[in-house]
Formats: structure tokens, C-alpha cells, sequence
């Protein structure tokens, strides 16, 4: 019986490809340090995710999945400062999470620990979100700290002028951090 030797070049290439793969895995099967569910509001027929995953002790990574919007719509998306989720319209979530007291706008250090990249949904009406920020904590108890907190999808974009919500409109759905 004759038995093939890969050469190095091809054994060089599965390496790198089991490499990704891996690295893929890994994030896609990692254990969040946070959760919510979103659920819709009433008349509304949305629903997903928003997890939180430690990068390093420094960087969060947030990935979230919204579906049942509008093709092609771009959605407003907070953590709101209280969470709850209980009333009809999710206003007993409160407004925008805000404890430093920063305007609104677009995410990073100048804008309000609640302000999340919009949400673009595609042709099949599903947003898809992953990004990675120093701007949120999970359980430190610092002002960044989101958990316990509610993210909320609205109905419109935010114009990340309008102070202090951007200009969202109502809110499509709404989950508790936990």
C-alpha cells in the first residue's frame, strides 16, 4: 500500500484554515459574561439577542441579532437605565443610561455609556451587530457597568444630534441585561 505525504505548502495551509476556523469557533461558542432576550413591544413582532463577551480585561465584545424589522431599515439601539421591560411600550426602561452625564451621540468616550452602534437590517429583515468597545463593563460596578440595565431596539434611525435620544422613535422591543 502507498502512502501519500502532504507536502509542507498544503500541511502550512490546513494549519492556517484550522487556525480561523478555530478562532471563529471560539468566539462564536464562548460563554457571554451578559445576555438579554429582546422581546417586542406590544403591536410589534421583533425578537433577539444581545450578548456580551470579555475580550480582554479591558474590551467587551457585543453581539446582537434583531429580527422582524423593516428590509433595509436602520434602527436606533440603547441600553436604557433601568431594567425593565414590564410596561407595554418598554418606557419603564427608562431613558437613555447616562451616568456621566455626556451628550448624545455617536458610541465612544464623549457620548452616553448607553449609546450602541444603530442596527442595519438586511434585505431579509435581520440586523446583525458585532463590535467591540472599551466604553462598556459587565459587572464592575463603574459607571460603564451595563449590567442590570435594558437595551431597547426603536423604531427609527438615530440622527445622534437630538438630545438627549437621538431622535429613535418608539420602541420596537426591549431585553433586561443579565
Amino acid at each position: 500500500m502507498i502512502q501519500r505525504i502532504p507536502s509542507i505548502a498544503k500541511l502550512a495551509a490546513a494549519a492556517a484554515v484550522a487556525a480561523v476556523l478555530s478562532a471563529c469557533a471560539h468566539t462564536d461558542r464562548a460563554t457571554p459574561i451578559a445576555e438579554a432576550t429582546i422581546n417586542p413591544t406590544e403591536g410589534n413582532n421583533i425578537s433577539g439577542y444581545f450578548r456580551v463577551y470579555e475580550v480582554n480585561r479591558d474590551t467587551v465584545r457585543v453581539m446582537a441579532q434583531v429580527k422582524g424589522l423593516q428590509p433595509g431599515s436602520e434602527h436606533g439601539f440603547h441600553v436604557h437605565e433601568n431594567g425593565n421591560c414590564s410596561s407595554p411600550d418598554a418606557m419603564s426602561a427608562g431613558g437613555h443610561y447616562n451616568p456621566t452625564g455626556h451628550q448624545h451621540g455617536k458610541s465612544g468616550p464623549e457620548s452616553h455609556v448607553g449609546d450602541l452602534p444603530s442596527l442595519m437590517a438586511d434585505a431579509a429583515g435581520t440586523a446583525f451587530l458585532v463590535w467591540e468597545t472599551k466604553d462598556l463593563s459587565i459587572g464592575t460596578g463603574k459607571p460603564s457597568d451595563i449590567k442590570g440595565r435594558a437595551v431597547v431596539v426603536h423604531k427609527d434611525k438615530d440622527d445622534y444630534t437630538t438630545q438627549p435620544t437621538g431622535n429613535s422613535g418608539a420602541r420596537l422591543g426591549c431585553g433586561v441585561i443579565q
